[in-house]
């Protein structure tokens, strides 16, 4: 979300519970015995945030989508770790890539974190896996995905409608944003299971239920390079060929307005935010600052491609050490505690 969408109120309140949300899952970690969380969280949170940068075209839509990452990070490594590491992705996008806004990183972090974490990961995934069987964690990937991005778009407009800040009306926003989230959800969903079901065959202690149990340190090196190495392609390479169509936010809003982006507010939060943000971000929207405009010429085309491999390969640089630093910070003050 952007935040031309949402008001100093609703900003501030989801803020305050996110944050709330943060200290909460700090504490749970820090309690926690396992200490392979550490390295996991690093080149996890790297790989969600590249993966976040390849959207995928939606066929007869317009639109596209792309991994939320919360689900696929609650399976791995546990609802409290997951949720601090999707806060630190959505929080590098915001402050460095000036992808998503400050005012509204509290709703941002609700509604693709608190969301998919702990309501559809324990209430929709656990109950459908315990079944045991390839086919039962297939089903409660999708259903868990579907139900999370559900409740995330719904989470979007109910918090622009409470903003009012936006001229967007509530049924049609609503009625735009449900539909083209659940085809996303369907993707992720597949995605999340195909993801999941590869590790469960090939290295399965590294499942949230199954840390803690031992296990050659040896095979933990193993994953964690191997996902590193994903996380460097992904951002290096294939994010370059991402679809340039409209997310399904911005489908929805375009849907409404006419444009994928509405004007921002007046106000002098509003303003002073965007000024923070235009000042900490290093490749805006993932392009150089100072990229030409958008153009179908090799030229331009080489320069765009540049700028989003460079942000991929250093925004996940930056999500892996902000990572590493929260679980090793946690690790440490559970040493001395």
């Amino acid at each position: 979300m952007a935040d031309a969408l949402i008001s100093p109120t609703v900003g501030g309140a989801l803020w305050a519970a996110s944050s709330g949300a943060i200290a909460w899952c700090a504490k749970k970690v820090k309690e926690t015995r396992d200490d392979r969380l550490v390295p996991l969280m690093g080149v996890l949170g790297a790989f969600i945030f590249t993966a976040q940068m390849v959207n995928f075209s939606l066929p007869g839509t317009g639109s596209s989508g792309h991994l939320g990452g919360g689900l696929i990070l609650a399976i791995l490594l546990g609802p409290h770790a997951a949720f601090l590491v999707i806060a630190s992705v959505l929080t590098v996008q915001s402050l460095f890539f000036a992808d998503g806004g400050l005012l509204a990183l509290g709703c941002n972090l609700f509604n693709m974190g608190f969301l998919p974490v702990f309501i559809a990961y324990p209430l929709i995934y656990l109950p459908i896996a315990r079944g045991g069987e390839k086919s039962y964690q297939w089903i409660a990937a999708l259903l868990a995905a579907v139900v999370g991005l559900q409740m995330g778009a719904l989470g979007v407009v109910l918090e622009t409608k409470a903003s009012g800040i936006s001229a967007l009306p509530f049924k049609t926003f609503l009625l735009l944003m449900q539909p083209i989230h659940l085809a996303i959800g369907v993707v992720e969903g597949m995605a999340t299971a195909v993801i999941v079901s590869f590790v469960a065959s090939v290295r399965p202690e590294v499942l949230a239920g199954e840390q803690g149990r031992g296990g050659p340190g040896k095979r933990l090196r193993s994953v964690c390079f191997g996902v590193l190495i994903a996380a460097i392609l992904v951002g290096g390479i294939l994010s370059c060929f991402a679809s340039k169509r409209p997310d399904g936010l911005e489908w929805a809003i375009a849907k409404v307005t006419g444009h994928t982006e509405l004007q921002g507010s007046v106000d002098q939060l509003h303003q002073g935010v965007a000024q923070v943000q235009q000042s900490t971000a290093i490749l805006p929207d993932y392009q150089f600052k100072a990229a030409p405009p958008k153009s179908e010429s090799a030229v331009g085309i080489s320069a765009a491609r540049s700028g989003t491999s460079l942000s991929g390969l250093l925004g996940g640089l930056i999500t892996l050490a902000v990572c590493a630093m929260i679980g090793l910070t946690l690790k440490w003050r559970r040493g001395t505690a």
